[in-house]
């Protein structure tokens, strides 16, 4: 087994133990803080993010750790580990099940390993680079639909939207054949599954998109943030490939 292979072996168990700490406390329910920001936060983000970087530091040691929740560990330099212990917390403490844990490898500043791991549908969508995308073990890959007309386009929140370039937006709902706000990680599992087209996200943080870059790609997606540069960023567009240029067109479109 190749060392990358390794470490995705490794990025699915910590997903699998934060899954451990998160899915009895979205049975029972939890207490809900604001942060700074004012976005909500709970036990469970916290307790999952620890149980994860406890696990990583004693498989590997030396790695950096850049969380959600506890900031960042510095490593050796050329691997870090991008976490966001619950994606979709405003899912979570609704008991919408549609949210889940983010672990990303970054190997010399670029993500060569990821897992989405929706825990409440259990469903876990996972790839490293050179080695394809798998769910729940099996090969998964995008879409073959190839007409914006005939696309399912996801996103998190339509409310978001407004944040980003909304005319393009509107022209997109417009002429797609259905618009559904399946968001948060699990819209992205479904665009490397091939159930949904094109995903969404006008602002994003690096926890957020590590490890989604990695799984869309080796499902044979298309990545890039919303002005088509094809790295991670403040933004997310992801498609199944073939319709990434007519969504980065369309997206393009100046507000009237």
């Amino acid at each position: 087994m190749s060392e990358l292979a390794e470490l995705l072996q490794i990025a699915r168990r910590a997903a699998v133990i934060a899954g451990e700490v998160i899915m009895p406390l979205y049975d029972a329910g939890t207490a809900v803080e604001l942060k700074a920001d004012r976005t909500p936060v709970t036990i469970a983000d916290r307790n999952a993010e620890l149980a994860i970087r406890e696990f990583l530091a004693r498989e590997c040691p030396g790695h950096g750790i850049l969380g959600e929740e506890f900031g960042e560990t510095p490593g050796d330099g050329r691997h870090r580990w991008i976490l966001d212990p619950i994606d979709g917390t405003k899912s979570f403490i609704h008991h919408v099940p549609l949210f889940g844990t983010l672990v990303a490898l970054e190997r010399d500043a670029v993500p060569v390993a990821g897992v989405i791991a929706c825990h409440a549908v259990g469903e876990t969508a996972s790839a490293a680079q050179g080695l394809g995308a798998h769910l729940n073990g099996e090969p998964c890959h995008v879409s073959a639909t190839s007409e914006i007309r005939e696309a399912t386009i996801t996103m998190t929140s339509f409310s978001r939207m407004l944040r980003g370039r909304s005319a393009g937006v509107a022209r997109l709902v417009q002429e797609c054949g259905l618009t559904r706000a399946w968001g948060d990680c699990y819209g992205y599992l479904m665009v490397a599954t091939g159930r949904a087209d094109v995903m969404l996200d006008p602002v994003m943080s690096i926890w957020d998109a590590a490890a989604l870059y990695p799984v869309i790609r080796e499902a044979g997606g298309g990545f890039s943030q919303w002005d088509g540069t094809p790295v991670l960023g403040d933004s997310v567009v992801a498609t199944n490939g073939v319709l990434h240029p007519a969504v980065l067109q369309a997206l393009a479109v100046a507000p009237e």
